[in-house]
């Protein structure tokens, strides 16, 4: 088996117009990705050694979102599949195999690409196609093999006869070509169609006249081939890949107990007996840790939680909770928070660019806001980090083992020491000595005999 590897060349040029977007097709997200990315993913962890993306229609945004793990070469007019691979010959040598790939194929695996290339290369065929047996197979081209089951020819559904549209093998746009046989065939590819267009498929016949080997290899599964081009599609594929993950999680040790409900992307990373509730959604870079308990009804995105958490109802984003820490119902952790091991967040507390220490409790009706909070920490129902002076944002600091009276506000920048109290009620401006209590809060008067004039 030759292992050197592959290039491919992905085609992302179109606008793709069902979708109605101003956004490119290959940058609609799925499974915390973009598709395009999905793909060049896949051919990477299937031995790709180079990606080439071909780019014409949002170009800019095609490049930026894609950054560095693929090359571009740009199709300046949509002339084609056949053009559009043309674009990209100055980056390929003579001696490569080139898989040639759609930007819009998100659901395809490695493991179906790896053994496309390597079936290829085995059978020492210059031209390999990926075929899949759709249930459905209105609209795709029929490969047509001959009493062998050797290739024999694609034909297009607009152009295949009744018994022809019976056959249920599809072309799925994927190829595999020995760069040598490509290039060459391209080159003689002519645009007298309805579309003045240059048709990759055309190259086949070409090779098939110069006796060149040709082979149809069908995918084990028809799915992870299905191409996007509206919403509706896009939305069947998102479920197809949650469905993967949560199969993938599940059996390597994790409960998920109802995946119809549940929504993991596939960047996320989860420990052993971790317990997912249903309606809980898990976003982008998340890494949740063993034993954790997730859900109902959360949401968490690009998100650290440690080993034993036991966090419900709760959104989080950008943020890191630790190990054993207890959060919800009804929290909400925002960007650059850090909460440390054996924290306790109650229900209706906000939390946003803080650290909190290990031990300490938020149980309930607090906004932290721009705080550094010390470990044993314990803040009293309805306390507020007063951080914005309606210009900038200012830090509050509570040393370790603070207590912090119910209904206080601590008005930032303010620093409350180790071991000192804060008055129920009180408004704190000054810094609190390690040790002290501070009560700031206006003197109690009972007015005796009042009445109320109103009445």
């Amino acid at each position: 088996m030759n292992t050197k590897g592959f290039s491919t060349i992905i085609l992302a040029a179109g606008k793709g117009t069902r979708m109605k977007s101003s956004l490119p097709k290959v940058l609609h997200r799925i499974g915390g990705k973009s598709m395009l990315q999905h793909v060049i993913d896949a051919a990477e962890d299937a031995g790709a050694t180079q990606n080439i993306v071909v780019v014409g229609f949002g170009r800019d945004k095609v490049e930026t979102a894609i950054g560095n793990t693929a090359r571009i070469v740009v199709q300046q007019e949509q002339l084609g599949t056949g053009h559009a691979v043309l674009q990209a010959e100055p980056l390929i040598t003579k001696n490569d195999t080139v898989m040639i790939l759609c930007g819009d194929t998100p659901l395809l695996t490695t493991k179906i690409l790896k053994n496309f290339y390597e079936s290829h290369i085995n059978t020492g065929a210059q031209a390999s196609v990926l075929t899949a047996v759709m249930p459905d197979p209105a609209g795709y081209g029929r490969i047509i093999r001959n009493f062998n089951g050797e290739f024999k020819k694609i034909v297009e559904h607009k152009d295949a006869s009744i018994s022809e549209k019976a056959i249920t093998e599809v072309n799925t746009g994927i190829y595999c070509f020995n760069a040598a046989s490509l290039f060459p065939a391209l080159h003689q590819v002519g645009h007298d169609n309805a579309q003045g267009e240059y048709y990759l498929p055309d190259v086949l016949e070409i090779l098939q006249k110069e006796n060149e080997k040709i082979n149809a290899i069908a995918a084990d599964n028809y799915e992870s081939t299905l191409g996007i081009n509206s919403r509706e599609q896009l939305a069947h594929a998102e479920k197809i890949l949650h469905h993967r993950k949560n199969h993938q999680l599940m059996n390597s040790g994790v409960t998920i107990m109802d995946p119809d409900t549940t929504y993991i992307d596939s960047t996320v990373v989860i420990g052993q007996d971790t317990v997912i509730y249903p309606s809980t959604w898990l976003q982008g870079n998340c890494i949740i840790g063993a034993n954790c308990e997730i859900g109902p009804c959360s949401r968490f995105s690009d998100t650290i939680i440690k080993d034993g958490a036991i966090i419900s109802f709760t959104y989080a984003h950008d943020c890191e909770i630790g190990a054993n820490a207890t959060v919800g119902p009804y929290v909400h952790l925002r960007p650059h928070t850090k909460i440390a091991a054996n924290v306790h967040i109650g229900n209706f507390v906000e939390v946003k660019n803080s650290n909190v220490g290990t031990g300490t409790k938020l149980p309930h009706l607090s906004y932290i806001g721009d705080s550094d909070i010390g470990s044993g920490v314990n803040m009293g129902c309805g306390c507020i980090t007063v951080n914005y002076d309606g210009k900038n944002k200012h830090r509050t600091t509570i040393e370790d083992n603070a207590f912090i009276g119910c209904n206080s506000n601590m008005v930032a920048p303010v620093k409350i020491g180790k071991n000192s109290y804060v008055g129920a009620g009180s408004t704190i401006t000054k810094d609190v000595p390690d040790g002290s209590l501070a009560v700031g809060r206006a003197r109690q008067t009972n007015i005796e005999k009042w009445h109320d004039k109103r009445n």
